[in-house]
């Protein structure tokens, strides 16, 4: 049985404020895939890590100068079909969440699992998302 809508809202809002957009449906994740150009994934979760650690740490990273190209969520608990599809798009990965995936072009580039969540405050998880950016999202330069 899903959350309640009324106790995950302030939840998904903590995210919406940063311009991260809800993928609700199985479409929607294959929508945001499907664009060119990189995509921070998140998916959202209720556990104490994800209030305390994941959702500063990615509204902190989310302002540096180099990010991503678009920012989409999931909740666990809530989205599961939505959940689930993102699940068998990351199959290599063990289930998690929180989660954060940074896919360049469709494909999954960079993973931050529910253990190293755990282990980081937020400026750390900042410091690792900015890094991941960096090495990722940044204009590639060609030489003259």
């Amino acid at each position: 049985m899903p959350y309640s809508e009324i106790l995950i809202a302030p939840m998904r809002q903590d995210l919406a404020r940063y311009g991260v957009e809800e993928t609700r449906t199985p479409q929607d994740v294959d929508r945001v895939l499907a664009e060119p150009g990189t995509l921070l994934m998140i998916t959202n979760s209720v556990c104490g890590c994800a209030a305390g650690k994941a959702r500063p740490g990615i509204g902190m990273a989310l302002q540096s100068a180099i990010r991503p190209d678009k920012t989409a969520t999931v909740f666990a608990g809530a989205d599961e079909a939505a959940v689930a599809h993102l699940r068998s798009i990351l199959s290599d990965v063990p289930p998690s969440s929180p989660q954060i995936a940074l896919f360049k072009d469709g494909k999954p580039v960079f993973i931050v699992h529910r253990r190293d969540v755990e282990m980081r405050d937020p400026y750390q998880i900042a410091n690792l998302l900015t890094e991941a950016f960096k090495q990722h999202c940044a204009p590639q330069t060609t030489n003259a």
